[in-house]
Formats: structure tokens, sequence, C-alpha cells
């Protein structure tokens, strides 16, 4: 069952409704004729999982990571290439990095130059606002943000975040893209960590406090999380799995959106986030 496209309650220029147009039918006829392209640039895993999710469900891939990875990485898929210019024959673009905004807005500016005026660009939205990343371009009504966070791909429902530029017809464009790739979409509010990684990182700086304070010890934390609240993975087991630096960046946003004692962030996870080190269990 397909999600229901809440109606935004935003004026748009003719100009962004009609090219929010052209985009879904662009969408349209090329998944008539041949899979549509997609680019996807940013952080390392989230750049491999998607980039194999995608070339799995049929799209041609072009891939591109903030920093080159130090070996020569091979994917498993033949359909997905690495590139240094992004190409302009682009369909769907996908930004996906959360820790360096500086680079994030780099990406996003080059996207935007380079992709046609018709092209969506999706771009994770948990560390700066999708409304604020649309205002680093021209033709601010193609971009939408998602939530994004490795170790998450592979889960059925996507939360997307409209901005006040967004006409329902982009964001018809980023549901057909995510029900093409075996996921569901959630409409959220434009908001800093969104939902899922909002709870998810102050979950794990929970956890970090209690390890802190000597309350538990990390295996004891994960063995409650798990056999006494069913979680399939425990907090420490998270942090191994979505990454420190992803983390702490979700909760400095946080912290630095919202400075609220809640969102205080945990000595030690900020310690382990600067040395890169993890402890033995």
């Amino acid at each position: 069952m397909k999600k229901k496209i809440t109606k935004l309650n935003t004026k748009h220029t003719k100009k962004e409704i009609e090219h929010a147009k052209v985009s879904v039918k662009d969408i349209k006829e090329s998944t008539k004729k041949s899979p549509p392209i997609v680019m996807i640039m940013g952080e390392s895993p989230m750049v491999e999982q998607y980039a194999e999710l995608c070339a799995g469900h049929g799209y041609d891939v072009y891939v591109c990571w903030n920093k080159p990875h130090e070996n020569k990485f091979v994917f498993k898929s033949n359909k997905i290439k690495i590139v240094k210019v992004i190409p302009k024959n682009i369909s769907v673009t996908v930004e996906l990095t959360n820790t360096d905004l500086l680079q994030k807005r780099i990406n996003i500016e080059n996207i935007s130059k380079a992709v046609s005026e018709t092209t969506s660009i999706l771009s994770s939205s948990i560390t700066v606002t999708a409304t604020e990343q649309a205002s680093w371009i021209i033709g601010r009504h193609r971009l939408v943000g998602i939530s994004a966070l490795p170790a998450f791909v592979e889960k059925p429902l996507v939360e997307v975040a409209p901005t006040i530029y967004s006409p329902k017809e982009t964001v018809e464009v980023v549901q057909r893209f995510f029900n093409s790739i075996g996921k569901e979409i959630e409409i959220v509010q434009d908001r800093i960590g969104m939902i899922m990684p909002r709870i998810i990182c102050q979950l794990i700086n929970d956890a970090i406090y209690a390890i802190n304070e000597d309350v538990a010890s990390p295996q004891d934390i994960d063995n409650i999380a798990k056999n006494g609240l069913n979680f399939p993975s425990g907090p420490i087991e998270l942090i191994e799995k979505i990454g420190i630096q992803q983390i702490y960046s979700v909760l400095k946003a946080l912290q630095n959106e919202l400075p609220e004692e809640r969102y205080r962030i945990a000595p030690l996870l900020k310690q382990i986030s600067l040395t890169g080190e993890w402890w033995k269990r």
C-alpha cells in the first residue's frame, strides 16, 4: 500500500511546479523504457549500501565518495560505476553526508550545477535541515530531506522531510523512487535528527552515560536491551554498526539546535569520537 502524500500548505512559483511536473514525467517515462540513472555521493559505507540497493533493483548507478578509498573498492554489481565528475543525464541524485557539513554543501552545490533543473536531489538531513540545504542552491524545489544512517539502509521505511519549497510533484518523485527500490516513505517535519536517528542516537548516548558512571558494562547493556527489551541489537552493538562519528554528529547537531540538558553528549562518547578508538569487551 503506497503512502499517501501529505499536501503541503505553501505556495510555489509556476516555474518550480512546472519543473517538478517534468521531473515526475521523466521518471515515469524512463522507467518504461530503461532504468533511470541514480547518482550517489557522500560518506562510506552509506554510498556503497545505497548503490548496491539501487543496482539490485535495476538502476544504473554512478557513485562518488567524499574521500577516496585507500584500497580500490569493488562493487558486487556491474551496474555501478565510480566517477569523479557528475554526469548530466542523471534522473535522481542522493547525497549522503552527515559528518562534514562543509563538504556536504560543496556536494549539493556541485550537484545543483551539474544536473538538469528537473532532477530531484534527495539529501540526508539529520545534521542539517533540508530547508537550509535548499537555500544553498538555485531551484530549491528540487531538494528534499531524507533520513540516512549506516546500518539502516536495509530498513523498509524511509523518513522524508519536504521543505517549504517542495511542491507535491517533487515529493511524488521521491515516493516513486523509494517505492521502486522496495521502500515506503513516511513524511516528517524538517527537523534536525528527524525521528529514528534522534531516538537511536539518544539511546546510545544514555547507554554511554551508564558506562561512564559505572552503572553497567557494555556487555550488560546490550544483553538487557536484547533479552529484556527484545531489541534486535544493543546500543553498543549499534555504535559499531552505525559508526561513532555518525552518532556524535547527530548528537552535536541536536545539541546546537536544542541546547537543553537532555541533549548533552556523554563525555566518554565525545572522547571516543575524538580518538576513534573503542574499548575491548
